[in-house]
């Protein structure tokens, strides 16, 4: 199978120490600020499933990130539930079948914790999960959820990988094929549970009858891009954070802006020095690099649904070969816990899986 259908390089990309403690640094000062009981009020009104604070937090963040020609780390976005560490780990391991034993018991650690912290209850323990996205079977991540599943099987957790729409509720909590669903591993992106697939799932967790991770709460308050727009507002960091971190933060965020915020012409002028994403984008779709973009492109973006930031261009890295790959880096990560480091080679205007000899690779770590 070749890297096209792995999505896994077979480089290894040099990381400094520096670089790798900024990006720990910065992982760290935002889930500080997202745990600040103050930080909710200071953002515009979060959706209703975001309201809920349900006392956990989400497994499998990630964060990603540029360096720039200054070598200051610049966080690009945060994804709830970062695809891809299946990848990343043979990357390492070409020929693993499983997680290896240390990842696999700190992974299967996260979710525990998850649960425990759901039900208040320290030694509780899930019977039950459901790996839940769009159409499993169909998805390019599909072997990496079999992985996942594995893991939690080999646990003694009964584990099945499903389409939400195989879910049923029936009195106050979810069920698949009349077993209890204790926890529901959300691989789907509708993480604020808008989908009419998601309803019954969005209802459990309106009464706080299963958990869900990663969750709605930890979605809005890191992972919806809005927050990179309130993020480069410099007042918000001051206010809740030390002074240390919150200039911290302040380097390590691109000025990110609403396209409706924005003059439309101004923002035309300097196009080559931003990036446009849409607002509820993943997995880099409907991203354009401003000087590949064309005035009708230009023109049809939904400016309420648009963000502008500045561009960051990537790490070029060359290979033995002599081959040139632009490069950024991905922090796996729960809570404070870094779970992976790795980073993702690729050609073209975005991120992506299709270059040949790109996908994920491993870090070599120097000064």
């Amino acid at each position: 199978m070749d890297n096209q259908q792995t999505g896994i390089s077979p480089y290894t990309v040099n990381l400094s120490t520096d670089a790798l403690k900024q990006m720990i640094h910065v992982v760290r000062d935002l889930q500080q600020l997202s745990e600040n009981p103050n930080y909710p009020q200071r953002l515009p009104e979060l959706p209703a499933s975001a309201q809920i604070d349900s006392g956990y937090y989400s497994v499998l963040m990630g964060y990603d990130f540029h360096i720039d020609v200054s070598q200051q780390v610049k966080l690009i976005e945060v994804n709830n539930n970062a695809g891809g560490l299946w990848f990343a780990v043979r990357s390492y391991l070409a020929e693993a079948q499983q997680f290896p034993d240390k990842l696999g018991t700190k992974l299967l650690g996260t979710f525990i914790n998850e649960y425990r912290l759901f039900r208040q209850d320290k030694n509780a323990y899930p019977q039950f999960i459901a790996i839940i996205d769009q159409e499993p079977q169909q998805q390019f991540l599909y072997p990496e959820m079999q992985i996942f599943a594995q893991l939690f099987e080999q646990a003694g957790i009964k584990t099945v990988i499903i389409d939400p729409s195989e879910i049923e509720a029936k009195n106050s909590q979810l069920y698949y094929q009349d077993q209890v669903i204790d926890l529901i591993y959300n691989r789907h992106c509708d993480f604020y549970l808008y989908t009419a697939q998601m309803q019954a799932i969005a209802a459990a967790w309106q009464q706080q009858s299963v958990c869900i991770t990663p969750n709605p709460r930890v979605y809005g308050l890191l992972a919806d891009k809005q927050r990179m727009v309130d993020w480069s507002n410099p007042e918000l960091f001051n206010q809740l954070l030390p002074p240390k971190i919150a200039a911290r933060l302040q380097l390590a965020i691109p000025d990110t802006r609403l396209l409706q915020s924005l003059s439309k012409e101004s923002v035309w002028s300097v196009r080559k020095q931003k990036v446009f994403k849409p607002t509820t984008s993943y997995a880099s779709r409907g991203v354009y690099i401003g000087d590949k973009l064309t005035k009708n492109k230009f023109n049809s973006f939904d400016p309420q649904k648009t963000l502008v930031q500045q561009r960051i261009k990537p790490v070029i890295s060359i290979t033995s070969d002599g081959e040139k790959f632009k490069t950024d880096f991905r922090l796996f990560v729960y809570r404070n816990t870094i779970i992976n480091v790795c980073a993702r080679l690729y050609q073209g205007q975005v991120t992506n899986l299709r270059t040949p000899k790109g996908g994920f690779s491993k870090i070599s770590l120097g000064a």
